[in-house]
């Protein structure tokens, strides 16, 4: 018997990426892997029950239930989440779109906005370098590019920003559940369990990787965060309302629900 029999009776989403691995080592059940833009998608279709999702999709629909305590965050430079470019970023007039996360297209218009006077016109990511002045990439994608990259360009660690300006963590996905499952509180409690197991894990995570074993394991254990607690939620609160003040979404009367 699976010991997630809560879990293993719903349709799960997780994104592909290296920092959520150490969140569903354990748990053999069936995973739909897919990117977060892909999975917030499914999620509200109907096709998932829980997801690891960006959290624009917990703020944009503020329908979902939140797990407590697993998420992945960081408070400081999160390495895999950045804004490349060559001249002075005040000169930034377009930016290129790794589409796969609004959560962090999100954050990087607001921090523009808020801490450079800059909004840039967005291109899709095929337009760097050719016609854009930077980009924005995520994930694996932006480790692969730091490897590649040897200095050539700036970056802006949109993690490092979001610290530096707020003093607060940053939350990029936590699981969301659909709020009407018979047994949310179970469900989000064998998540915990399976970040437990698996933060336990993170040495063979690191054998298991494509990336040189000395850069994925200080990724995995200096920059990603795997945690959900107050300081989190403050730092999704703080998100949710700078979203509202560039317009990016509607002001919502309800609090975010936690289980």
């Amino acid at each position: 018997m699976t010991p997630y029999p809560a879990l293993s009776a719903l349709r799960v989403g997780c994104v592909q990426y290296l920092n959520a691995r150490p969140l569903i080592p354990g748990y053999d059940g069936p995973v739909v892997f897919d990117h977060p833009s892909g999975l917030a998608r499914e999620l509200a279709s109907g096709a998932l029950d829980v997801a690891l999702v960006p959290t624009f999709e917990a703020l944009r629909h503020p329908r979902y239930l939140l797990a407590e305590g697993v998420a992945i965050a960081s408070d400081g430079p999160v390495f895999s989440v950045f804004l490349a470019h060559r001249g002075p970023l005040e000169k930034v007039r377009t930016v290129a779109l790794d589409p796969a996360s609004l959560t962090s297209i999100h954050l990087l218009q607001v921090l523009l906005a808020e801490d450079h006077g800059l909004r840039p016109q967005l291109l899709e990511l095929s337009a760097f370098p050719a016609e854009a002045d930077a980009v924005l990439l995520i994930g694996n994608q932006a480790i692969d590019f730091r490897e590649r990259d040897a200095g050539a360009h700036q970056l802006l660690d949109l993690g490092e920003e979001w610290q530096l300006r707020t003093g607060l963590p940053f939350v990029y996905a936590p699981w969301l559940l659909r709020a009407d499952l018979p047994d949310a509180p179970a469900v989000a409690a064998e998540l915990r369990a399976l970040k437990k197991y698996g933060t336990t894990r993170i040495a063979e995570i690191v054998r298991a990787d494509a990336h040189a074993p000395a850069l994925s394991e200080r990724y995995l254990t200096q920059h990603i965060r795997f945690d959900l607690g107050e300081r989190e939620k403050a730092g999704i609160g703080k998100f949710r309302e700078l979203l509202v003040k560039h317009g990016f979404i509607a002001e919502a009367p309800e609090p975010l629900r936690y289980v």
